[in-house]
């Protein structure tokens, strides 16, 4: 029986269009592109911790797969099923982090998902990715 082995780090630019494919959204290893400095450990570890609720979860997704325009409350309300007072308590904790936000269009309250703050999180997660690996290094060395 033939053991498979995981396939060999690719370069980090590789790995972040893969990523960036998976996510659907466009990522960079450009510095001179990013318009958000780093980010500190504490917000990102503050940011997963609201992702890590399903409900909170569930909530960002939508939000995200509604683009820039966002989505009235109500809507998102309906659309998740779950109670108003729920929905607002799981949004707040999201605002609090960053990683949503919220304006008055007239009497309808329509809440963003902060697409540089998501960006900023995965460019956090994926900063590093395979720096320590030695068949990566001497890769990127040997060209």
């Amino acid at each position: 029986m033939a053991v498979s082995r995981p396939p060999r780090c690719q370069c980090r630019s590789s790995l972040v269009a893969d990523i960036s494919n998976i996510l659907e959204i466009r990522l960079t290893t450009d510095e001179a592109e990013r318009t958000m400095p780093a980010m500190k450990i504490e917000d990102a570890a503050a940011r997963l911790e609201a992702l890590g609720n399903p409900t909170r979860l569930r909530i960002y997704r939508t939000l995200v797969r509604a683009g820039h325009v966002g989505m009235p409350v109500g809507r998102l309300q309906e659309r998740l099923k779950i109670p108003a007072s729920t929905l607002s308590h799981h949004v707040k904790a999201l605002v609090s982090v960053g990683l949503l936000s919220q304006v008055r269009e007239g009497t309808t309250l329509v809440c963003h998902a902060e697409y540089d703050t998501m960006r900023g999180l995965v460019d956090f997660l994926v900063a590093e990715c395979c720096a320590d690996e030695t068949e990566c290094k001497n890769a990127r060395t040997a060209a």
